[in-house]
């Protein structure tokens, strides 16, 4: 039983730290409203220059290198490493590729999408 839970454990082990499937997961919340879609991404530890957006044909693909260094001594447990992260996301049309701003506060990655005006709702008056 023992050896399958080591088993178990180093399994989770190599794919939190990204060395099982290449890429570990992290958390993202998406919301929108009549203007602009937001999406915030959970990236504790990274920085900003260690983060990767891309926009491309409507697809938003979020990725991340921490760049690891070596420490001394021997290691018994290493959980709070990732080498690399990544999630890509299909957005709708009424997206403007070229309005898009994106900030890096306390470990959470903040985008901020334009939609095309045409998209957005327009009152129309009645006569």
């Amino acid at each position: 039983m023992q050896a399958l839970q080591d088993d178990f454990d180093q399994m989770l082990r190599r794919w939190w730290d990204g060395t099982d499937s290449d890429l570990a997961a992290y958390p993202v919340d998406i919301r929108e409203d009549d203007k602009h879609i937001y999406v915030e991404a959970e990236l504790p530890g990274f920085n900003k220059d260690e983060i990767e957006v891309t926009l491309e044909q409507g697809v938003l693909s979020i990725r991340a290198q921490r760049k690891t260094e070596e420490k001394k001594g021997e290691q018994h447990l290493a959980e709070r490493h990732f080498r690399r992260v990544a999630r890509s996301f299909m957005l709708p049309t009424t997206v403007d590729e070229g309005q898009v701003q994106a900030e890096l506060r306390d470990g959470v990655l903040m985008l901020t999408l334009a939609k095309h005006e045409a998209a957005q709702p327009r009152r129309i008056e009645v006569k």
